[in-house]
């Protein structure tokens, strides 16, 4: 039985009318909205060193789910975290500086480029095959 849509009765008793116990819920009916400010703030929070998301979740009476979600909107910017956490030391504004990447593309200009490890080995078009196997060989023995 629904009274208003907020309180969920239950009769427990025989069928002659007498009731033995009465149970009333209490609650929220339905979805609970938040707020961006809201779900940016507890997406954050979960973001805490030594804070899971379990316990961020049932704190805020959510589910882990919805708050890796809102995590991953904040990482595609379609949430903000407010200001109040992100002066936090734990956040770090990301800045892009263009003209590192410009200079050392400008100084890489090669058309191979091998990673192994930590061993870059950056070929020409014109590159011998025998001595790119070598080099490779060399820098896979190095990595070891």
């Amino acid at each position: 039985m629904e009274v208003d849509g907020k309180m969920g009765v239950h009769l427990d008793g025989s069928r002659g009318g007498g009731v033995s116990r009465l149970e009333v819920i209490e609650g929220p009916s339905g979805r609970r909205r938040r707020t961006k400010a809201e779900r940016a703030r507890i997406a954050a929070e979960s973001m805490m060193p030594g804070v899971t998301v379990a316990d961020v979740a049932r704190k805020h009476g959510t589910t882990r789910w919805q708050i890796y979600d809102w995590r991953k909107r904040i990482r595609k910017g379609n949430l903000v975290v407010p200001k109040s956490i992100a002066a936090l030391p734990i956040f770090a504004e990301l800045v892009v500086d263009d003209r590192t990447a410009e200079a050392s593309a400008a100084v890489t200009r090669s058309d191979l480029e091998i990673v192994i490890g930590d061993i870059v080995i950056r070929a020409g078009a014109g590159a011998d095959e025998e001595q790119l196997r070598r080099a490779i060989r060399a820098a896979r023995a190095a990595a070891s």
